[in-house]
């Protein structure tokens, strides 16, 4: 009797009505959310504007299932044409069958298309959501758990999953879970990229392919492990050359692009600047706006000042002498003491003079 292993659930799928809600579809969802969430978290963080990751998830999230689809289909053809083989069954995603090198190949291909669009470069976009990529892999991992199947060789450690179902010529027993060690080595990608992205400051496209190379190397010896049917070349299952080429590619991209081009993006979306948030940025313009108009305001105060010390001078000095001068005088008595003195000389400074200084006094404080 085992003291310790991994259920399976007993079934895959719940109905609300009509309705049926899989696990399997429900980890594909949880995990495009989580991406798409952590990759605005980054975007913003360089500099770019939020929402602009979403807008290019909407091309690439699309064109990742096709691919990913595609690339299960035409590797497993013999589960869905030949002799007792219904090709319908090749549209039935939610039944699982998803390939990862597929899906991020033409999830790839969707990116640069909502990329170009947007206006923003593909290698920085593809940098912003490496992470979060390795994360929804790691949700979605789950959803073969649900469907009983990418389990490993029979085993009997305390971690084995326990397999109930006999569909599909499986065999009731204990097996490494493969897809719990595929989902525990992608959790370790993510938080692999997400510090090396800060240690480094890696750029042009060189996150990414960090994640991809990181990737291979574990899906590599995971691929190793399991029993379901593949088709080999050379003795070796063909996912793990797959993984073994794209590793190299992935790699070579790395050492090129630091010779080729070194350091990070300094721009990676218009009128956003990569030294901080793109909210910073956008509250930065704001307030910039603001004192620009606040300046203005204080300049056109200061030349009606000028205006006005100019209008107020002459009609001081240009009334009739008849109504400032007291009635019978004509002597110099009646000159008010001091007159012609050093005491009177801020009244005989120029008003105009005096508005300039009161107004460019203003705009400097302000």
């Amino acid at each position: 009797m085992e003291l310790a292993y991994i259920p399976s659930p007993s079934r895959g799928v719940l109905y609300l009505g009509p309705i049926p809600l899989r696990g399997y579809a429900f980890c594909i969802i949880i995990g495009v959310f989580v991406a798409v969430w952590l990759g605005n978290r980054r975007w913003v963080a360089r500099g770019g504007r939020a929402g602009t990751v979403a807008d290019i998830a909407v091309w690439a999230v699309p064109f990742g299932l096709v691919g990913g689809r595609l690339y299960h289909v035409i590797t497993d053809y013999e589960l869905y044409f030949g002799d007792g083989r219904d090709w319908v069954n090749a549209f039935k995603v939610w039944e699982g069958g998803l390939g990862i090198w597929g899906a991020i190949a033409l999830g790839a291909l969707g990116a640069w298309i909502g990329a170009r669009r947007r206006g923003v470069p593909m290698p920085a976009y593809a940098d912003a959501v490496a992470p979060g990529i390795a994360f929804a892999q790691a949700i979605g991992r789950w959803g073969n758990w649900f469907n009983q199947e990418l389990y490993g060789r029979e085993t009997h450690v305390p971690w084995a999953l326990h397999i109930t179902s006999s569909a599909d010529g499986r065999v009731p027993g204990y097996y490494h879970p493969t897809f719990l060690y595929e989902s525990l080595w992608c959790v370790g990608v993510g938080l692999l990229v997400i510090w090396a992205d800060r240690r480094f400051k890696l750029g042009h496209g060189r996150a990414f392919a960090l994640y991809v190379a990181a990737y291979c190397v574990g899906r590599g010896w995971i691929e190793y492990m399991r029993v379901d049917d593949a088709h080999h070349f050379l003795g070796i299952r063909l996912n793990d050359w797959t993984a073994l080429i794209v590793f190299l590619l992935a790699v070579t991209y790395i050492w090129v692009s630091s010779k080729k081009r070194p350091g990070r993006e300094t721009e990676i979306e218009r009128g956003a600047s990569a030294d901080g948030e793109g909210a910073g940025t956008e509250a930065g313009t704001e307030t910039g706006e603001k004192a620009a108009d606040a300046d203005a305001d204080d300049r056109a105060k200061a030349r009606a000042q000028v205006t006005a010390g100019a209008k107020k001078a002459p009609e001081s000095g240009d009334g009739d002498p008849q109504d400032t001068e007291p009635k019978g005088s004509g002597s110099k008595d009646t000159e008010p003491k001091g007159t012609g003195s050093k005491d009177t000389a801020p009244q005989d400074a120029d008003p105009e003079d005096a508005g300039l200084k009161d107004g460019a006094g203003s705009a400097k404080k302000s």
